[in-house]
């Protein structure tokens, strides 16, 4: 792996005795596979994180340009949804 940059990373007894034992038992060939899969674990994560985040400041931003709020009648909406839910499509499915 040429093209690596060595870095050293603290983790607590407990966690070192677990990576031990994940090598030891051939789930990895080193501690530091361990710590390359954790990190782009983290980086998966955060990616969906900062989509999410952006996703509700498009969801907020569609809001505000939808007009001013008006009041819901939330015992009709909960009766029209229930309604939708109860009707049979065209197709019978």
């Amino acid at each position: 792996m040429a093209n690596v940059e060595k870095m050293s990373v603290a983790v607590t007894p407990q966690q070192a005795a677990v990576m031990r034992e994940a090598v030891e038992a051939g789930e990895y060939a080193t501690a530091s596979e361990i710590v390359r899969e954790a990190v782009r674990d983290w980086l998966a994560k955060r990616e969906l994180r900062h989509d999410d985040i952006r996703r509700l400041r498009q969801l907020w931003d569609e809001g505000k340009a939808s007009g001013r709020p008006e009041p819901v009648d939330f015992d009709a909406l909960r009766k029209e949804a229930r309604q939708k839910l109860t009707e049979v499509p065209p197709n019978g499915r």
